[in-house]
């Protein structure tokens, strides 16, 4: 299909979606623009070429939750009598009746944190952006907030945690990124208003219903609890079930609607930081946009994000937004980004994984018990991820200290050291007419949701080859090394290209000084490969 009458006919299906959408709220400070807050309007959207040629990012996915060490959703989870991180709470802070999250912030200094040796470390071992968190779903703002008096310059390390980062980040010349996963923290903290079930403290309310009039002659004096925990509400159905928000993320199924108030706040904080920090990533961890369906707020910061990048880049848009599980549609106005995950075919546009080393947030016992992912996972993963036109995020753990482990710098090193070897069949390539080949590409990995299928991966032979192009070059990822020392990839066999016929001139190996001796024919081009290995983890062919 002609591709302009394609875009015709996705602004028009979009524009039927529209005519059901929730009443839009027209904001006082919506910035004019080639933009307009509606799905037709942002379909004008384009991917720059420089995301799709910078393949990796690192994140830094860091905040006061990393302060108890214990992992992921842990302001939700000190919640849940009887959890671990419960456990580990009461023991190292006390009863959440009295101690609840808003007494972890006090405590998190980030004492060891050094913004510039971190993003340096990071830019050394190949990432091509940088990711911060501006906020969690805890609520807390990491930046110096107009709209939220919780913020890290206020409280806990009282440093401007976005801008130190975002000068690290342009010291190095690396694309500054920001996520907001704020939008939730209506029904994230809903654990907060529980009680014990049992024992001594039974049906003692905790804190998440604690009013600033109870903070008199607290360390919490003058600070409301409520803009932190927002917990004056109705609990959403099922919520006695700590996995129920799961299938509430997109509003549905029983979840407690935020108010008005909620909403604007949550939007004048998240312009403020735009407006601030001028980040040229912008990833929500939203089903689609923050409060979609039920508001156009995401609506309305997306226009404003592409609208105020375009003035500072003379009428062109060099910034990235994400959103989570799109439609086609939305594919056009918004870049997709998979938790977890990687779908099992190429996709047309550009599109980002996200996934961690470990937990999200800081855990001690994936330190201690080695869950951390390999550097050959993590390479592995890349490597997929780019033969399918992607870019994967790669989040490494901070400890609320504001260092990482050696383990992981262990293990960024040899990511680092990988690519140093083998850059050239990752960055600036674009897919093949083919992704791959081999057992791996016959398997039905079916994402879940958001993504979640990263871990369906069984390990790779010989067999499974990855392809990407460039200029006049195919480069052939072989993602184990074969124990006879010979390649076979069918994908070069004359028969199968007998309408568009490759004539391989010339193979090397990335890393190695020699041309390959080849040979092709009509069933493959097999390869006899040097005795000794370039790395570890896998080996790239040049193909010319």
């Amino acid at each position: 299909m002609n591709k302009n009458i394609f875009k015709t006919l996705v602004l028009f299906t979009i524009l039927g979606a529209t005519l059901n959408a929730p009443a839009q709220q027209k904001r006082p400070v919506d910035l004019p623009g080639k933009f307009q807050p509606n799905w037709e309007s942002l379909a004008q959207y384009e991917a720059p070429e420089w995301f799709r040629n910078a393949k990796f990012g690192i994140w830094a996915h860091w905040g006061p939750q990393c302060q108890p060490e214990q992992g992921d959703w842990y302001a939700r989870g000190m919640y849940d009598e009887g959890s671990g991180q419960y456990n580990a709470h009461v023991k190292t802070y006390g009863h959440p009746s009295v101690a609840g999250f808003k007494d972890i912030i006090p405590t998190w200094k980030a004492e060891k944190w050094d913004p510039e040796r971190l993003v340096a470390l990071y830019k050394k071992v190949g990432a091509q952006y940088f990711f911060a968190m501006g906020n969690h779903h805890d609520n807390f703002d990491l930046w110096d907030s107009k709209h939220q008096k919780w913020n890290s310059v206020n409280l806990g390390p009282k440093r401007d945690i976005l801008a130190e980062w975002s000068k690290a980040a342009k010291k190095n010349k690396l694309p500054f990124g920001v996520s907001i996963h704020a939008s939730h923290a209506w029904t994230w903290y809903e654990t907060a208003q529980r009680a014990d079930r049992s024992g001594a403290l039974k049906g003692v309310p905790y804190d998440g219903k604690l009013s600033k009039e109870q903070g008199k002659g607290k360390w919490w004096e003058g600070y409301d609890p409520q803009e932190l925990y927002r917990q004056n509400h109705a609990l959403s159905k099922g919520s006695e079930d700590v996995k129920s928000l799961w299938s509430q993320w997109d509003w549905n199924n029983g979840a407690s609607k935020p108010t008005p108030e909620y909403i604007d706040n949550f939007y004048q904080r998240t312009i403020d930081m735009v407006d601030s920090y001028q980040p040229d990533l912008l990833y929500f961890d939203d089903t689609t946009l923050p409060l979609w369906p039920i508001s156009t707020v995401g609506l309305d910061i997306a226009a404003h994000f592409y609208n105020s990048n375009a003035k500072k880049n003379k009428g062109k848009v060099n910034a990235v937004l994400f959103g989570k599980i799109l439609s086609e549609q939305q594919k056009e106005c918004l870049v997709w980004d998979v938790e977890r995950g990687v779908p099992d075919q190429v996709q047309e546009k550009a599109w980002q994984t996200c996934t961690c080393l470990g937990s999200w947030h800081y855990s001690k016992a994936d330190y201690e018990n080695n869950n951390y992912k390999s550097a050959k996972k993590v390479v592995h993963m890349l490597i997929d991820i780019v033969s399918k036109n992607g870019n994967l995020l790669l989040n490494v753990p901070i400890k609320g200290d504001g260092s990482i482990d050696e383990k992981e710098e262990k293990i960024l090193h040899e990511i680092g050291d990988w690519i140093q070897v083998n850059k050239e069949g990752i960055f600036d390539t674009r897919p093949w007419k083919t992704y791959g080949e081999g057992p791996s590409t016959e398997e039905q990995k079916p994402l879940n949701a958001a993504g979640f299928n990263e871990d369906k991966e069984n390990n790779y032979t010989a067999r499974d080859i990855r392809f990407v192009k460039k200029g006049d070059a195919i480069y052939a990822h072989v993602l184990a090394w074969p124990t006879d020392g010979k390649i076979m990839i069918k994908s070069f066999g004359k028969k199968i290209n007998t309408v568009d016929p490759i004539t391989v001139k010339t193979v090397s190996l990335l890393g190695h000084p020699k041309k390959l001796v080849f040979k092709q024919d009509d069933e493959a081009l097999s390869v006899t490969l040097p005795s000794d290995k370039p790395n570890q983890i896998s080996l790239v062919l040049k193909i010319n």
